[in-house]
């Protein structure tokens, strides 16, 4: 059993690796730039010249939920402490199995996905988040 301490040891662990500098510079270029309004979009974004940070992004985040798939850190003090995931997965869950089945690799994201999937009104906030990114995203264009 995961004790508290050993949960927040480990998320502050993560935290200090969120603060490397590509990785965080991939971060903001996803949160900011990956808005993908269909899969093409989102294969044309994740494949372009920034495939090597959208790589990272998922990666990080999938390695760090893996730590509470697999019970060493508590899922929802974990979740209370990372909401940044919420909104990354935001991005990809309109396009996750097509994503997966086009890769060949049917894991993909799966350790966010099952993390996310244990929090209570989860699709109601992936649906707000979502409308949220596209405002923000056509705001961005201008008129």
């Amino acid at each position: 059993m995961t004790t508290p301490v050993d949960s927040a040891t480990l998320i502050l662990k993560l935290f200090e690796l969120r603060r490397e500098a590509v990785l965080r510079e991939a971060r903001g270029w996803f949160l900011r730039d990956f808005n993908p309004q269909t899969l093409e979009e989102a294969l044309t974004l994740a494949g372009g010249p920034r495939n090597d940070w959208f790589r990272m992004v998922i990666g990080y985040w999938d390695m760090a939920a893996s730590f509470v798939v697999y019970g060493a850190i508590d899922p929802d003090m974990f979740r209370t402490a990372n909401t940044e995931m919420v909104a990354t997965f935001a991005k990809l869950e309109p396009f996750i199995n097509d994503l997966r089945r086009i890769s060949k690799i049917p894991e993909f994201a799966a350790n966010i996905e099952t993390v996310l999937r244990g929090q209570d009104g989860i699709d109601e906030r992936l649906a707000v988040l979502r409308d949220q990114f596209r405002k923000l995203a056509i705001s961005k264009q201008g008129p």
